[in-house]
């Protein structure tokens, strides 16, 4: 009877796991690049620069490393995913860039490392010997997670929650193509079409305008709904007549 490891070597042979650590790689650098132009937005200085940086860069592989339980988080043992963090953050601050130039420049750059990561943490996941749901959702943790807790550390709504050209879902389709291609037997297949499908995909939904609905205009039809709504309604009517008066 084959064992985990058994399993998850034949999944994500040795080519393909060295592969997978260029790609996480290649995220957190850009991420910190990312990150740095945040930090200048906001006004920090060199400190801010690394810390943003380093949150950025490496905040969705830390997430996926504790929720594996797999040994120490791989930034905190191989020190070349400290350095790389570091060294895109520097980038970002001695040259002058904004967040919304970036992403109008290197929005096919920002594409591709949702590619990298998802991808990244989709295997990483496989080789520990875990099944197909915890790779994909890992695998969209992987991409999003440290751009979600730059924006938490920096007090804005995390962009991934909406308004960012399906930047979550398309993370979550290639981490699902990523496992599909792993199962089948053809890992380094599932590499190169992840990264291209998030290319694609992502581009797409940016000059296109994709985005998932925000919610359903629904209200609850009783009789504390119909009254609360009354309330609320006279205040904001209220508030609008008093600042008229003060015009």
């Amino acid at each position: 009877m084959p064992t985990v490891s058994d399993l998850s070597a034949s999944l994500i042979p040795a080519g393909v796991e060295e592969v997978t650590r260029y790609l996480d790689l290649a995220g957190v650098c850009s991420c910190a690049l990312l990150g740095g132009a945040v930090a200048r937005a906001a006004g920090l200085d060199l400190f801010g620069f690394l810390v943003v940086g380093v949150i950025s860069g490496l905040g969705g592989g830390m997430i996926r490393d504790v929720l594996l339980q797999h040994g120490t988080p791989v930034a905190l043992t191989d020190y070349t995913y400290l350095t790389v963090a570091f060294a895109g953050a520097a980038v970002a601050f001695f040259i002058r860039f904004g967040e919304q130039s970036w992403n109008r420049l290197f929005v096919a750059l920002d594409a591709a490392v949702i590619g990298f990561w998802a991808v990244a943490g989709a295997n990483k996941t496989l080789s520990v010997g875990l099944g197909w749901l915890p790779a994909v959702l890992l695998g969209t943790v992987t991409a999003v997670g440290g751009g979600a807790l730059r924006d938490v550390v920096l007090g804005r709504v995390p962009a991934v929650f909406g308004g960012n050209g399906l930047y979550a879902t398309v993370a979550l389709a290639v981490a699902a193509v990523t496992v599909l291609c792993a199962y089948l037997g053809v890992p380094l297949v599932g590499v190169c079409l992840g990264v291209g499908l998030a290319l694609v995909f992502r581009l797409s939904a940016v000059r296109h305008g994709w985005n998932l609905p925000t919610g359903l205009d629904w209200r609850p039809h009783s009789a504390l709904a119909s009254v609360t709504r009354r309330r609320l309604g006279a205040r904001r009517e209220g508030r609008r007549r008093s600042r008229k008066e003060e015009r």
